[in-house]
């Protein structure tokens, strides 16, 4: 499955609300959001747009080890 290509700091972080991510606190262009669910697990979207593949990448292969999901189900299940 491919990533999404057009995908905003803003849409991502409200796309997370579903894993139940909250915004901890923001600086700069940066966004930390938080979570609880599993575990507490903290990560940081760029408020970007788009946010670069690369970076896209990383952060959705790190909330998916978190929540033992494949990234091609992390995606489905976010909606993206």
């Amino acid at each position: 499955m491919k990533l999404p290509r057009d995908l905003s700091g803003p849409e991502l972080v409200k796309a997370l609300r579903v894993l139940g991510y909250v915004v901890d606190r923001q600086k700069g262009s940066h966004v930390r959001v938080t979570t609880q669910q599993g575990g507490e697990h903290h990560e940081v979207a760029p408020n970007h747009h788009p946010i670069k593949v690369g970076t896209l990448s990383g952060i959705l292969k790190d909330i998916a080890t978190h929540h033992d999901l494949t990234v091609e189900n992390l995606i489905r299940k976010l909606g993206l």
